[in-house]
């Protein structure tokens, strides 16, 4: 049963019904124990009224004469045992055995007998059981008719109310169903009940991150194409120069510089790749734990050879003994980044790539002695394809990007800051230990 109208409805008037018929069981059981005691009341109140009078058994006879429809059975017993007066004479009460309430068992069935002594005599007013419980049971009936009325409109008013509720999540439905990317406006919630008014709310909040997501994926795609273009028509230009190359030396030349528009636009569309494997919408890797100190002693180690070919000492301090939580490939794409754009960007001098353990976290740091970024543009270097007044030919504006892209998919921060000695860039990637 997967429908939560018809899940709703079965329990409700299942509950509705059982408790109904529990409520009408102690409803009925009370009342015909009302009724008995009632009868016994009238019983003993009848004994009483008989005792009260000064009649004599004669005078009793003619007080009582014609009145054999009585559904009771008065009788006078005398001291010596002896029946003095009946009033139903044809049916047989035993004599009392006592004062008070008693059963007697005849030929007839079961009675309930009432005895007071009065002057010597013993009076006994005594009802049959079946008499009893027949009025009884009328009575307890009586009292049920409000419950069968009751609660085949408790049915009713239920089944309305249920899918009055329910017509809300439908409304729901549809209002989620009629949007379309074009059209992700969020859901009206000022009639909703406040159960429903937290998914509402979360739909409303998903539907404004999708609508942020598509909205920086058009303007990724629009920025893609715009930065392919322009590497893609100089080299359509380099490539119809090498064509018109009269002598060797000029197509010579008009290949190289072809070869490295091809290695500039390659470099283009690797970065734009792996922003595209960190964007939030991608399938996120399975985490592992990473040795952070070694990656980046790999990655060190990789690019030193390029570093010393520009003249600049690549250097490592690692004092991480702990490990991360992550993916390893996007990881790599982290460090080789910011240490490719000190490499890019560093003319002379040194640079440091530094691991260790702060407070509860791991930093990766890459401190060169560069240009730097001024601190009024050091936030907006991370924007897609912003590229500083200060940065050299070449980048594609999306290696930083790239960088905080995958921090925040491992719960980590990036920062900048000026280095040490003042002149510089300092890079700090700092990531949450993993459990030991």
């Amino acid at each position: 049963m997967t429908s939560m109208r018809r899940r709703l409805l079965v329990w409700l008037l299942s509950s509705v019904l059982l408790g109904g018929f529990a409520a009408a069981a102690v409803v009925f059981y009370q009342a015909r124990q009302q009724s008995t005691e009632f009868f016994d009341y009238q019983l003993r109140q009848l004994a009483l009224t008989l005792r009260d009078r000064d009649y004599t058994v004669r005078e009793l006879a003619q007080a009582l004469q014609g009145q054999q429809d009585l559904d009771f059975v008065i009788q006078v017993w005398g001291p010596d045992g002896r029946l003095l007066y009946g009033s139903h004479p044809q049916i047989e009460v035993p004599a009392p055995s006592g004062t008070g309430f008693s059963d007697a068992v005849t030929t007839t069935g079961r009675w309930r007998v009432f005895a007071i002594w009065h002057r010597g005599l013993t009076i006994q007013v005594a009802q049959h059981k079946l008499a009893r419980e027949a009025l009884a049971i009328g009575a307890a009936l009586r009292t049920l008719l409000p419950f069968v009325l009751v609660l085949p409109l408790m049915g009713f008013l239920i089944w309305r109310l249920v899918g009055r509720e329910v017509r809300f999540l439908e409304t729901t439905a549809r209002a989620v169903a009629s949007r379309s990317p074009e059209s992700l406006e969020p859901i009206e919630g000022g009639m909703v009940p406040d159960e429903i008014r937290p998914l509402v709310a979360s739909l409303n909040d998903l539907l404004a991150r999708l609508g942020t997501a598509l909205s920086q994926q058009r303007q990724f795609i629009a920025d893609a194409a715009h930065e392919l273009r322009t590497p893609l028509t100089a080299l359509r230009l380099q490539l119809q120069l090498a064509q018109r190359a009269r002598d060797p030396a000029e197509r010579d030349k008009a290949l190289e510089t072809l070869g490295e528009g091809i290695t500039r636009a390659t470099h283009v569309v690797e970065q734009l790749l792996a922003m595209a494997r960190q964007d939030p919408a991608a399938q996120a890797a399975d985490m592992k734990a990473i040795d952070l100190a070694a990656l980046v002693r790999e990655v060190v180690e990789t690019a030193r050879p390029g570093a010393e070919q520009k003249g600049l000492a690549l250097g490592l301090d690692s004092r991480l003994d702990q490990g991360i939580v992550g993916d390893r490939t996007a990881l790599r794409a982290l460090v080789e980044n910011l240490v490719d754009n000190a490499i890019r960007y560093t003319p002379q001098g040194s640079i440091t790539a530094r691991t260790y353990a702060g407070p509860n976290e791991a930093v990766f740091e890459v401190e060169d002695t560069g240009p730097g970024i001024p601190e009024e543009e050091r936030e907006r270097v991370f924007d897609r394809f912003y590229r500083g007044s200060a940065a050299a030919a070449g980048g594609s504006g999306l290696g930083l990007s790239i960088v905080r892209r995958i921090a925040e998919r491992h719960r980590g921060k990036v920062e900048l800051a000026s280095a040490s000695g003042g002149n510089g860039l300092l890079a700090r990637v700092t990531f949450p230990l993993s459990p030991p």
